[in-house]
């Protein structure tokens, strides 16, 4: 990342933030505490994750699509863009395949 910073955003978060010419529609800084913010939620939640799956063991795509859901709630800090990126990087974060309805649309620029 520029700007003195050494967090690394990646390009996959930033597409977020993007517009259809690529350029930025938020400065970087700002940019970066949002990754901040929907990286520290998605490592939070890997636990959650994890003990909904051993104690319920309803299918991992369902938890994440409930996880998905809970995040779209008004009051839950995170845009409808970033609550997606989370879940497909909680997904990551434990080695699950992201639910199909998470997945880029391919027509999408800059899927995550």
């Amino acid at each position: 990342m520029q700007d003195g910073s050494q967090i690394f955003v990646p390009d996959s978060f930033i597409a977020l933030f993007q517009g259809r010419n690529q350029r930025l529609r938020q400065p970087l800084a700002d940019i970066a505490q949002r990754y901040e913010l929907c990286e520290d939620l998605a490592q939070m939640l890997v636990e959650q994750a994890q003990i909904l799956y051993h104690q319920s063991a309803p299918s991992e795509s369902a938890i994440l699509q409930t996880i998905y859901s809970g995040l779209q709630a008004p009051d839950a800090g995170v845009s409808a863009e970033e609550a997606r990126w989370v879940v497909l990087r909680l997904a990551e974060l434990l080695e699950w395949k992201a639910p199909e309805l998470l997945l880029p649309n391919p027509a999408e620029d800059g899927a995550a």
